[in-house]
């Protein structure tokens, strides 16, 4: 019973203080402390949830929920707006939710139906079927598709499409070329994929200091960048760091 007692009075002053922080009328003090339990549920529905609705981040946390526990539900949804308009439009969303989950076969299929008449050389699309096939293993397909999209773009500059570019040399095993990539990329791309990757295949060549200074730069850069920056690269990061004590112990 104390507990019980407790958890309610907590539960009411944190209500009064949201209460007094947003300005909410002043009838709610006195019913707050009158209702114990059923005047918190009372304030939150009427109070806390409509906000929660209109706030863009409670908006993006309650979809990463959602998508968490329902990974397929954004896809129904595309799927459902694409049976009643079979547009461009909605192939190219469902063809970047597939590439999402990982349903590479569908993504490249979606990809390959759009490439045609006014869309035949689009960089998007062409990019996108590059990663369904290197998604699949095909990287001989993904380079030819990245060939073929240079040839006809040849203003077009994606980073995603460097690096994709890049893999794919490394996959076919042509690795002096993928190490001219991975170096032009480890000044320019906007992540730490690529110079992890370029690290990585200096390692197997044996170019052991090189690769070390490669690291170090990656976790020094780390050390002084915001800490979304960190969050979003933190496999990457954490990939490094043990390459490096590796090195380092060796």
């Amino acid at each position: 019973m104390p507990v019980l007692i407790f958890l309610s009075v907590m539960l009411q002053i944190l209500c009064a203080v949201h209460a007094i922080r947003n300005d909410r009328a002043r009838y709610w003090f006195p019913v707050l402390f009158i209702g114990s339990y059923l005047a918190v549920a009372a304030y939150v529905l009427v109070e806390i949830l409509p906000d929660l609705r209109h706030d863009p981040r409670s908006r993006k946390v309650a979809a990463g929920v959602m998508n968490t526990l329902d990974p397929e539900r954004q896809r129904r949804k595309i799927q459902q707006h694409l049976e009643v308009a079979d547009t461009v439009q909605n192939r190219q969303a469902l063809a970047e939710e597939c590439l999402h989950l990982g349903d590479y076969v569908n993504a490249a299929e979606l990809y390959r139906s759009m490439l045609k008449g006014m869309h035949a050389n689009n960089p998007g699309f062409m990019l996108g079927l590059a990663q369904a096939q290197a998604g699949l293993g095909d990287f001989s397909a993904a380079r030819t598709t990245l060939d073929a999209l240079i040839a006809a773009n040849p203003d077009y500059r994606s980073s995603d499409g460097h690096l994709l570019y890049a893999r794919c040399l490394e996959e076919l095993g042509e690795n002096a070329a993928a190490l001219h990539e991975y170096e032009v990329l480890s000044r320019s791309y906007p992540g730490e994929e690529a110079r992890y990757r370029y690290a990585a295949l200096l390692l197997a060549y044996q170019r052991h200091d090189e690769a070390r200074n490669v690291l170090r730069d990656m976790l020094a850069r780390a050390k002084i960048s915001p800490g979304y920056y960190r969050r979003k690269e933190r496999p990457w990061l954490d990939a490094a760091r043990r390459e490096l004590t590796k090195l380092e112990a060796g």
